[in-house]
């Protein structure tokens, strides 16, 4: 099992994020998964991917050549994968995973996040996604989304695309569990 985590390239002032991406870590090791995710050596990115690392779990890193600097990639994954562009990165990184947690972060995370989400709703894939609710970090989010349904935009089936969890490791127990149901499936471009 191969999880994708997006996340954030910065650290937070709050030590809440790094101890809840280390939590991460070391549950995808104990549980001899893999780890796929940006292959940055900074932020919380650098946190989670050097922790699964250090605890003897494999690490995939796909990041496009622009950032592949010495001061961003980390050279030590198990495997670094270096794509042309954006949009190849997050399609190599969905290739190669079989769930999807998104624990906070900024632009970049939501980026990747909502293309996985939308690709999904689209039947492009079918990896379960979960959000990292870390103190609270995607309250407004999760609002946001049932605002969402609400208002008509979202039905209540797509809303339930996506599973909220603020433990992250409750999160993906849930995910990991309608991965291994037959809710997850390999990657597949439809044309």
């Amino acid at each position: 099992m191969n999880v994708l985590v997006y996340c954030g390239s910065r650290s937070s002032l709050d030590p809440a994020y790094g101890n809840a991406a280390r939590g991460l870590a070391a549950t995808i090791a104990e549980r001899g998964w893999g780890l796929v995710y940006g292959g940055g050596n900074v932020g919380l990115m650098g946190t989670i991917a050097t922790t699964v690392l250090d605890l003897g779990a494999p690490v995939i890193g796909v990041i496009p050549t622009f950032l592949a600097t010495d001061e961003v990639a980390l050279r030590s994954c198990t495997e670094l994968i270096e794509v042309r562009s954006m949009h190849e990165r997050k399609l190599t990184m969905i290739e190669r995973c079989d769930v999807i947690v998104a624990l906070p972060g900024a632009f970049g995370t939501l980026d990747e996040l909502f293309e996985a989400v939308t690709w999904l709703q689209l039947g492009l894939h079918n990896k379960p996604i979960g959000i990292a609710n870390v103190n609270g970090f995607y309250d407004l989010l999760e609002q946001q989304f049932d605002r969402m349904v609400t208002d008509g935009f979202l039905t209540e089936a797509n809303r339930r695309l996506v599973h909220f969890d603020k433990d992250p490791v409750r999160l993906l127990d849930h995910i990991t569990g309608r991965a291994a149901s037959g809710v997850s499936s390999r990657f597949e471009v439809r044309s």
